[in-house]
């Protein structure tokens, strides 16, 4: 028995690390592609070249920036998480079948990532309200 809980350890170590990984790898990735986005609007402007509001919005929307792209981003992460969810559960249930005590931590690891998948859409809504408001009070540059 003692095998199998070690193994069972070492599956899971292996799991929340590749998460961790993901993770800095997108955060990683973000934050060089905001540098490259600096590093173009300070050529520009090193070389002496004209630099417009409309230059600049198209930069950053060429390379994927914009306010929009994170409330869409959001809703979309959250409903893949939502969706993951009962699918987390489904294999509760079923492990549950063949190891009764796994079924209850495994639900509830479903219904946390359910919560995780409504906080991700709920937080969408809370970011595009954010810009809406921002937007209305900020007068027009230029």
């Amino acid at each position: 028995m003692q095998g199998i809980s070690t193994g069972a350890g070492l599956a899971a170590l292996a799991f929340w690390g590749f998460i961790a990984v993901i993770v800095v790898a997108g955060i990683w990735y973000e934050v060089r592609r905001r540098e490259a986005q600096h590093e173009t609007l300070r050529r520009l402007i090193d070389s002496g070249q004209p630099l417009d509001q409309a230059l600049a919005d198209r930069i950053v929307s060429l390379s994927g920036g914009g306010r929009r792209r994170l409330e869409r981003d959001l809703v979309a992460y959250g409903l893949v998480v939502l969706f993951a969810a009962p699918g987390l559960a489904l294999l509760g249930v079923f492990v549950g079948w063949q190891y009764p005590p796994a079924l209850l931590p495994i639900l509830g690891a479903a219904a946390l990532v359910g919560c995780i998948g409504i906080g991700l859409v709920v937080t969408a809504r809370v970011v595009g309200r954010w810009h809406r408001e921002d937007e209305a009070s900020t007068p027009d540059a230029v």
